[in-house]
């Protein structure tokens, strides 16, 4: 009997002693892994409507006359591409070639670049100089301004009309070759207004001549 309370006392010693170590941790365990987690994608950033709004335009540094000013922007907003210097550097090329135009009677020139009753009142004139026999000698000294006075847009035609300030040195020939009128050494200040139109959904991008005045 002795002998098996001893050895149950040794028994129980042991297990107290396994315990004890097992039981608890040391500090030198090796952490257990976590399963790897996805990297947080960032957020999308949205724009502000400001951003996509069309840029303001200011009179300082384009030639429009404030009168002009919510009609350009009402034919920035229909037509995407509308710029107004690229407007206006075409603006005064139109005027020079269709004045040359006009000087030379290329009624076909002038076909493609003026409609309606520009048209009508350009061929009826150079129907009346060759009739009298008389030829133009003129010549576009210069372009001193062009600048938009007015424009609007009806429906999908953007209408623009700006107002040339120019030098043009004018002679009129008769049929001998004799100068009836003018000079070609003194240019004479000219003040046009002229109006151009254009469908802003057309795939052709040039602006025809349809209305001409006088600028005060």
């Amino acid at each position: 009997m002795v002998e098996i309370i001893i050895l149950a006392m040794v028994a129980l010693l042991v297990g107290l002693r396994l315990f004890s170590v097992l039981g608890r941790r040391t500090g030198h365990e090796q952490p257990i892994a976590k399963p790897a987690e996805a990297p947080a994608q960032p957020a999308p950033v949205s724009r502000p409507i400001a951003d996509l709004a069309p840029q303001p335009i200011s009179p300082a540094d384009t030639a429009i006359t404030p009168a002009a000013m919510d009609g350009i922007r009402q034919i920035v907003q229909a037509d995407a591409l509308f710029d107004v210097r690229r407007f206006l550097e075409g603006a005064r090329s139109a005027y020079r070639m269709i004045l040359e135009a006009f000087w030379r009677g290329d009624e076909g020139e002038l076909g493609r670049l003026v409609d309606g009753d520009v048209r009508e009142a350009f061929a009826q004139a150079i129907a009346d100089r060759k009739a009298a026999g008389h030829l133009l000698e003129n010549r576009l000294v210069s372009i001193e301004n062009a600048s938009i006075e007015a424009a609007r847009l009806d429906g999908q035609m953007a209408v623009i009309t700006v107002r040339f300030d120019a030098d043009i040195a004018a002679v009129t020939r008769d049929a001998d070759g004799n100068v009836i009128a003018g000079s070609l050494s003194d240019a004479v200040p000219t003040h046009d207004l002229w109006t151009f139109s254009r469908h802003v959904r057309a795939e052709d991008p040039n602006w025809i001549l349809v209305e001409t005045d006088e600028a005060a």
